[in-house]
């Protein structure tokens, strides 16, 4: 069957028309910030103590964007005659949101949970050298940083905390089996 000639400008015509006839809603932004949606991603927050400077973010950002530097330390030996272990020590870790296409690789890698999404998104500069964040700027970052959503009350236990369970309460079994036969034994004496 052809189409009627005409038919796509009719439709586009009732489109237009319907959008005219609805009110406007404007947000003054300033004024009124806007609802963002739970997992906006405006900058990326640093929590520095579980940062380990692997440097798994820094090689697997596609834009190099992430500086890194740091130094090794020598720890003394915890037990004696143990042997002194090395670490490393962050000296500085940077963010250059200029280049950042907030794609979240680093944070995805971040094996120890030191980089999280913060839906902060006014840090507007007027001079683009002033975008790279150092790490202080990112631990400011980190306070706006909102809470894991609670679990789903109707989904089923994690293996790791039912694991942890089942064994708690085969312990703590043991322990009450252990407990009964000295208890009835002073009954009897």
């Amino acid at each position: 069957m052809a189409p009627i000639p005409g038919s796509g400008l009719a439709k586009g015509l009732a489109v237009t028309l319907r959008t005219m006839t609805r009110k406007s809603v404007t947000a003054q932004y300033p004024d009124t910030q806007p609802d963002l949606p739970p997992r906006t991603r405006g900058v990326i927050g640093l929590f520095e103590e579980n940062c380990t400077v692997c440097m798994l973010c820094a090689r697997e950002c596609p834009d190099w964007c992430i500086y890194i530097d740091s130094h090794k330390e020598t720890v003394p030996a915890a037990t004696p005659g143990g042997r002194e272990r090395s670490r490393n020590v962050l000296d500085r870790f940077a963010i250059d949101f200029s280049l950042c296409m907030y794609c979240g690789i680093c944070i995805e890698v971040c094996p120890f949970d030191a980089l999280f999404w913060s839906p902060e998104f006014e840090y507007a500069e007027t001079d683009i050298r002033e975008l790279t964040h150092e790490r202080d700027k990112l631990r400011e970052w980190m306070w706006t940083v909102p809470a894991p959503p609670a679990l789903d009350p109707g989904a089923e236990e994690p293996k790791e905390i039912a694991a942890a369970r089942k064994t708690a309460e085969k312990l703590a079994a043991a322990q009450a089996a252990e407990a009964e036969p000295t208890e009835s034994q002073e009954g009897e004496s």
